[in-house]
């Protein structure tokens, strides 16, 4: 069930009148109905993995209490390595299981030993990913003491199984989310038009710019070795407005789903493609992955702390395992290794924090440059953007060297589909309402807020009605 679907249209309405006029009397009952919805949104995609999703509910539950109920230090670390182990097992069997024996196979292979890969004919459960991490954040806060172990187990349910975030997230935390959860919800009208409009903005950027752009951006990488320099080029930037379209519209989405139901979520995009270098696009970008990684590893390995080289590696294990994280392939990897490149002059040079300030733009020189860092950051990105998309490194690689050395910039695909010139102003027009409203989560609230409603609606429709492209990125995350 897809936030862009008819379901969901159905799905949501329901749900939401039920959780004001029926379950609306205790915070248990609140509670236990978006349990319930949960739990039926996320068996629409797979029933079977719902038991999945129930026992590591309960698993880490029970081991948090345990933790905080234990006396010595050698039961405490028995209960925190029995929740990561079993965690980090299941995740590993179901996504990674297959890549590193067929790694594995390959490698003998090449020495002259043939092996066939015992691989798993199993399908990766949707939101593994999100939801292992939000157990796993829950249970390492409780051995660090920094939070109590949470004794209401629906409270913890929901905290986990909370519908919006379930299969694509943000990654919460235990202490944003369960003292909400722990209260009763009084209905807030203003909260409530908040949230339509970053629904419907979240909408925009998903039919609107995600799916417009996948439909040639697919093209092209699936032809890439016909293509010429300009139509790589677009493809590759198309991707970038694709991802970026797709994820921060799902989150967009997420966060305005929960405001309908009194809840907050974490930010998850902060217009990234606005950043003045790398180290500030991830502060920007996926920013409850990013967050979860440098509490939960970087920071514990010492973080920027040490000698350089100590920071060094640091910064290559939290951009790999990062890339890691996001999908069992050496694309991924090769992402996560070359973003680590891209930072290391910054860390090297003492710059990763130069630019946390807010985007100020004169008539000056030093607004110039501040265009110039922009373009560059968006460039180098846009490159990474190649490996996480392509098939292979190879294909990357190849994808890459024919934009140097084809040197032809005939709109070559342009002639070829429907829309492409109007794709290249849409994407033009996006960017310039995304940086009009830079500082706020979406634009459609403010001056004007009727007529940017209905030209949104009627463009989500327009678009809607045209593209094929319907599932999001990072659900096969």
């Amino acid at each position: 069930m897809f936030f862009n679907s008819l379901a969901f249209a159905i799905f949501l309405p329901i749900v939401f009148l039920l959780y004001w006029f029926v379950f609306n009397k205790t915070k248990s009952s609140q509670n236990l109905l978006l349990i319930i919805a949960s739990y039926y949104f996320y068996s629409c995609w797979d029933w079977r993995f719902l038991f999945l999703l129930v026992f590591s509910t309960f698993l880490d539950y029970y081991t948090g209490i345990q933790i905080e109920k234990s006396t010595t230090e050698k039961r405490r670390k028995f209960w925190f390595w029995l929740s990561v182990s079993v965690n980090l097992g299941f995740l590993g069997v179901f996504k990674y299981y297959n890549f590193f024996s067929a790694s594995f196979s390959e490698m003998l292979n090449g020495v002259g030993l043939q092996t066939s890969p015992l691989l798993l004919n199993v399908i990766l459960p949707v939101g593994i990913s999100f939801y292992t991490f939000h157990g796993l954040s829950y249970v390492i806060d409780i051995y660090l003491k920094k939070i109590k172990a949470e004794y209401n187990f629906v409270d913890y349910s929901l905290f986990v199984s909370y519908f919006p975030l379930l299969v694509a997230g943000p990654i919460e935390r235990a202490t944003h989310l369960l003292p909400q959860v722990k209260i009763k919800r009084t209905f807030n009208l203003a909260q409530a038009k908040e949230g339509i409009y970053q629904i419907i903005w979240g909408l925009v950027k998903k039919v609107v710019i995600a799916d417009t752009c996948a439909t040639y951006a697919n093209a092209v990488f699936d032809n890439y070795s016909s293509m010429n320099s300009l139509s790589l080029i677009l493809g590759a930037v198309y991707f970038a407005f694709q991802i970026y379209g797709d994820f921060s519209g799902y989150s967009d989405m997420a966060l305005g789903i929960s405001k309908l139901f009194g809840l907050d979520l974490l930010r998850n995009f902060n217009y990234p493609y606005f950043s003045r270098d790398i180290a500030e696009f991830w502060r920007r970008w996926h920013i409850s992955l990013s967050s979860w990684f440098r509490d939960y590893l970087y920071i514990p390995l010492g973080g920027s702390k040490g000698s350089k080289t100590m920071q060094v590696r640091n910064v290559f294990i939290i951009f790999v395992v990062s890339g890691f994280w996001h999908g069992a392939n050496w694309t991924y990897l090769a992402w996560g290794f070359i973003n680590a490149l891209y930072f290391l002059p910054l860390l090297l040079l003492n710059r990763n924090r130069a630019n946390i300030d807010e985007i100020q733009l004169k008539w000056d020189w030093d607004s110039l440059r501040t265009i110039g860092s922009m373009l560059m950051t968006f460039f180098l990105s846009t490159i990474a953007w190649v490996f996480f998309r392509a098939k292979t490194i190879t294909d990357a690689c190849l994808y890459l060297k024919r934009i140097i050395v084809n040197r032809e910039f005939s709109s070559q695909y342009l002639d070829n589909e429907r829309y492409n010139y109007e794709l290249l102003l849409m994407v033009g027009l996006f960017v310039l309402v995304e940086w009009n409203n830079r500082t706020k989560l979406e634009p459609i609230s403010g001056k004007y807020t009727t007529v940017k409603l209905a030209l949104a609606l009627l463009a989500i429709i327009a678009f809607g009605t045209y593209s094929d492209y319907k599932e999001f990125i990072y659900f096969q995350f």
